[in-house]
């Protein structure tokens, strides 16, 4: 399997939470997150947040530091999540003045993206949504949403626009929730540079079975775009280190991105809270690159005939053997 590895650049820093806002480490520039990055020897790219990141006036710094450290632009994330004015939505908000500023802040950073060498937009509308019932009009507001989606995705037609979901948080409801929702909305916006990032603890937390929603993205169009990689209990988005919990589901996710011929990045979305962010995001980049391994050392014809089968004693016993058995 191809492997490329990247990295969100804040999840080197310090993170904070809601009950220690100034973080729990010191804060970091962003010439001294980039530093850190490139310690990290497998990472040839970063994402950037819109906002927390790219500014007007600094597009022509962050392409100093990814000369100078020899990084790619992977993808910007716009910020339709972190600022007061996204209070009830960006491109679902019932105002169409605050629509037309998530539309507009997306086209900037898809042209900040081009004038970086980057030609991906990892779209997460974490504020497109509701808290209760009868808040919200669930029709009309997904076209808006749409509308908007639409209208970004032909500002740039070589710059691919892709969908992360996730259930909840910070809305109780989100929009764009899971892997099939984001599928219906792709299908309906239909242009070619429409897709979806599976985020695997986002996948996690819509009980999804991750590897199921590579497969999905595969079927229905081959319109998986982009990998974020962390872990969690499945009940909240704890962003821990890849692999930390749910090991066999990783595993099953790796080789399902292999089976598919999935060739974009693989990249880290961890926000180690009270971990210095530069190890806990190694260790990540370590166990993603120790899955493709593994997946890579694995017959296939054997696994095929085990799922061919779907015998289950026998496949546990194989991942037993395969995981846990002694190495000489």
């Amino acid at each position: 399997m191809s492997a490329k590895y990247s990295v969100i650049l804040s999840n080197v820093g310090s993170c904070s939470d809601r009950y220690l806002t100034t973080g729990y480490e010191k804060p970091y520039s962003i010439s001294e997150l980039f530093e850190r990055v490139s310690k990290i020897p497998q990472v040839g790219g970063v994402e950037l947040i819109g906002t927390w990141h790219v500014t007007d006036n600094n597009v022509k710094e962050i392409k100093r530091h990814l000369d100078e450290y020899g990084l790619k632009l992977v993808s910007i994330i716009p910020d339709h999540f972190g600022q007061m004015k996204w209070k009830y939505g960006s491109f679902a908000s019932k105002d169409g003045a605050i629509r037309d500023l998530a539309v507009a802040h997306t086209k900037e950073m898809i042209d900040a993206a081009v004038e970086l060498g980057g030609n991906l937009i990892s779209l997460w509308p974490g504020q497109d949504g509701y808290d209760y019932l009868f808040q919200a009009d669930y029709i009309q507001e997904r076209d808006w949403f749409a509308e908007g989606i639409k209208e970004v995705c032909t500002y740039r037609p070589d710059v691919k626009i892709s969908l992360e979901y996730k259930v909840k948080e910070p809305r109780t409801h989100s929009y764009l929730s899971t892997v099939a929702t984001s599928l219906l909305i792709a299908q309906e916006i239909g242009t070619d540079n429409i897709g979806v990032t599976i985020d695997f603890g986002h996948s996690l937390n819509a009980y999804e079975t991750p590897a199921e929603s590579v497969a999905l993205l595969k079927k229905y169009g081959n319109k998986l775009f982009h990998v974020h990689m962390n872990d969690n209990y499945r009940h909240w988005d704890d962003d821990m280190i890849v692999g930390s919990v749910h090991t066999i589901e990783t595993l099953e996710f790796f080789y399902w991105l292999k089976r598919t011929g999935y060739d974009g990045w693989l990249s880290i979305d961890q926000y180690p809270y009270r971990e210095d962010g530069l190890e806990a995001v190694r260790e990540g980049v370590n166990a993603m690159e120790d899955f493709v391994n593994l997946v890579d050392s694995i017959s296939t014809g054997e696994i095929e005939s085990l799922i061919r089968k779907g015998n289950s004693p026998e496949i546990t016993a194989y991942l037993r053997k395969l995981l846990l058995s002694a190495r000489s």
